[in-house]
């Protein structure tokens, strides 16, 4: 799957730099980013990839007597060296071992999902897959076809889409809501940050205009395409509207607004276009760059430090109803009921305000769903990435997230500076992340620790 930002790639890689079994990357991170972007630069040192079919399969390792086999670890070795050349610093041997210490962890955790009572609908895997299409600016069709021909059966991406949003959902139940962040943690944080002393991506602001090459693109095409889009970069450094150029020539679907992504810290974004980025001026212009989707002119909007006085970041209003999880009320009946409220509000005759103070099981119910001016991280990844998709005034198709089933309406967007209070608010989620990610890994190694695990024959590629 060339250049395809796979969640199970990114959520096996995420271990070959810690061995203790921590999450890492996962759909969390998918939600937040794009499309996967340019693979490494040609004579980047590569493990060979095993091949699958050569050896016998045996069993690994046993989990709690659930057997992990030779096939397993060999498949997302396979996987993890196709799309992502920076494993091959890793040698053949250690390569497995640390891709069977994360099938480990992932198996461990999984039992406990399970003793929970943890389940995934099949609506919420339909949702991912959407986003992990909508992510690589592919189709759901085209997403299949190129999970095929990386060896995956489609009911073998949903299982393993399923296992993801089952381990985030275990994660959130044990960790979340166990991280607090005291007023002088955040004090002394906004000290360092302003300081200098605190190692925190800068918030950003890119546009993008995307010329995109179509996956049967030939040489002659890929060259032209190419041409197409240096033409676009050199028409913007000469002081052409850059907006009015996405609009009249970017194949992404975000040209409406002008291909703005919007503001929010660099280490959610795509690193090819931080990286490209990384030495341009406020309002420079950068690239082509070239991804997997095609060839990116970037412009750089806004740029400014977290925590500092003049930090700059893109706010949405946006009010929402949500019916809440429930064995009563199955999820499907959920977004029965809010479809019902989307066409009765596109019809004319029901108040959104209105709907929410009746239905909404939130507690902005009494403010008819309104959830204010919110910044970028302040919801949880599903919700937002839907939220960024609505241009003002627009009303979302139900949204199946963590907490249950959202109407989301966006009222409005602006780029605005933090007062002092959402600075503390921000620096709070900042280092609240940071907690929480440090929980997870001393939370993963207590399940690996309680596990029994037997180890059998060594994994062979």
């Amino acid at each position: 799957m060339n250049h395809l930002r796979s969640i199970l790639t990114l959520a096996c890689l995420a271990t070959l730099a810690t061995a203790s079994g921590a999450q890492g990357t996962g759909i969390t991170d998918i939600m937040r980013a794009g499309p996967r972007l340019a693979p490494a630069p040609a004579g980047a040192p590569r493990a060979p990839v095993p091949n699958v079919q050569r050896s016998a399969e045996y069993i690994v390792a046993l989990v709690n007597s659930e057997p992990i086999t030779n096939t397993e670890v060999q498949a997302r070795a396979v996987r993890i060296l196709r799309d992502n050349p920076e494993a091959g610093r890793y040698s053949r041997q250690e390569l497995m071992r640390l891709v069977l210490e994360r099938l480990i962890n992932e198996r461990a955790q999984m039992q406990v999902a399970k003793e929970q009572g943890i389940k995934v609908d099949d609506i919420a895997v339909d949702q991912a897959e959407q986003t992990v299409a909508r992510n690589n600016q592919v189709s759901v069709a085209e997403l299949r076809r190129r999970v095929a021909e990386e060896g995956l059966s489609q009911d073998q991406f949903r299982r393993e889409l399923r296992e993801q949003l089952t381990l985030i959902r275990l994660r959130d139940r044990e960790i979340e809501n166990k991280v607090k962040i005291t007023d002088v943690e955040v004090d002394q944080f906004i000290r360092d940050q302003r300081s200098g002393n605190a190692a925190i991506p800068p918030n950003i602001n890119i546009a993008q205009l995307l010329v995109a090459v179509p996956e049967s693109a030939s040489d002659a095409d890929v060259a032209k395409l190419a041409q197409r889009a240096q033409g676009l970069a050199q028409r913007a450094r000469a002081g052409e509207d850059f907006t009015k150029l996405v609009q009249e020539f970017s194949d992404s679907p975000d040209r409406a607004s002008g291909g703005a992504i919007g503001m929010r810290s660099a280490d959610r974004y795509p690193p090819l276009l931080v990286e490209a980025t990384q030495s341009t001026p406020v309002n420079g212009i950068a690239g082509p760059v070239r991804s997997g989707a095609g060839f990116h002119v970037l412009k750089l909007l806004a740029k400014s430090q977290p925590g500092a006085s003049d930090a700059v970041v893109t706010q949405t209003q946006v009010r929402h109803i949500l019916l809440l999880n429930d064995a009563k009320r199955p999820t499907a009946e959920s977004i029965a009921k809010l479809n019902q409220f989307k066409q009765q509000l596109q019809n004319g005759t029901a108040d959104f305000a209105v709907l929410a103070r009746d239905n909404s099981q939130d507690g902005s119910a009494k403010d008819g769903g309104d959830l204010g001016w919110a910044r970028p991280g302040q919801f949880v990844p599903e919700f937002e990435e839907a939220m960024n998709r609505l241009a003002p005034g627009q009303i979302s198709d139900p949204l199946v997230s963590r907490f249950g089933v959202h109407l989301i309406q966006v009222v409005g967007r602006r780029d605005a500076k933090l007062s002092q209070s959402e600075q503390r608010e921000a620096a709070r989620a900042l280092l609240r992340q940071k907690r929480i990610a440090e929980a997870t890994e001393t939370w993963a190694q207590e399940v690996r620790a309680r596990a029994y695990v037997e180890m059998r024959e060594p994994p062979q590629s």
